[in-house]
């Protein structure tokens, strides 16, 4: 265990960021599926720029690496642009 008042506060402070980290993470991810499984594209296009800035803002904060976000923003965009739009 920590020694030090200052130790015990990184701690802390450590764990806090770490837990608000992997939420925004969890939440992106289930953003990227609800993407994944639309079958509409109006729907898909709608959606798509809050994923986008949810995987910019993660990679901006090194909570996932920059070329993985562009990775999934151009596999979800491809997705997107092969689904065909339904007349309703």
């Amino acid at each position: 265990m920590a020694n030090h008042k200052s130790a015990e506060k990184r701690i802390r402070s450590s764990h806090t960021k770490y837990l608000r980290n992997r939420y925004q993470l969890k939440t992106c991810r289930t953003f990227m599926k609800k993407v994944g499984k639309l079958t509409d594209k109006t729907a898909a296009e709608q959606l798509l720029p809050k994923v986008f800035s949810m995987l910019d803002k993660l990679a901006a904060k090194n909570i996932v690496h920059k070329n993985k976000s562009a990775n999934s923003k151009a596999k979800l965009a491809k997705y997107v642009n092969r689904l065909t739009a339904t007349v309703a």
